[in-house]
């Protein structure tokens, strides 16, 4: 599978854990191989290296020089409206559930197994219920296929 979304000055991130876990990133700068210089101007994170582990990159691109300074970096993060774009985005929405699945309480986790067994059950019995129709309508395919004569046949 192709890489689609590579390391580049500009490219869009978020963080995937730690203290700033989920919040977009603009990469400023590949200090080396392992490392990049992010600001996150508008999810205020301060700009700081950070290695690329710890990065979820984007499809979002901003367009400025390495190394520039934050106000240019906010400047286009506000022009290309990112943080419209993330909220909407299925990363952030992902995120969103994996946090609410996180803070479920042991009683709310027992009432989502309950709801997908129900799910599960209507489920099974629409599935069960085509299959069967299926195969009544083959079984009566063949009985009526063998069992007719052919009316312009004589006899």
């Amino acid at each position: 599978m192709p890489i689609k979304h590579l390391v580049e000055i500009g490219r869009v991130a978020y963080i995937g854990y730690g203290r700033n876990a989920g919040k977009p990133v603009a990469i400023v700068d590949v200090i080396d191989a392992n490392r990049a210089l992010v600001d996150g101007p508008c999810s205020k994170v301060k700009r700081q290296p950070i290695r690329f582990k710890r990065l979820r990159l984007t499809k979002h691109k901003l367009s400025f020089d390495h190394s520039a300074p934050s106000r240019i970096v906010a400047k286009e993060w506000e022009k290309n409206e990112i943080t419209k774009k993330w909220k909407e985005g299925f990363q952030f929405k992902q995120l969103l559930a994996d946090r609410r699945r996180k803070d479920l309480s042991d009683f709310g986790r027992f009432k989502v197994y309950k709801l997908k067994q129900k799910v599960n059950k209507i489920v099974n019995a629409k599935v069960a219920e085509l299959k069967s129709k299926e195969a009544r309508s083959k079984k009566a395919a063949k009985k009526g296929g063998k069992g007719k004569k052919n009316p312009k046949e004589k006899k």
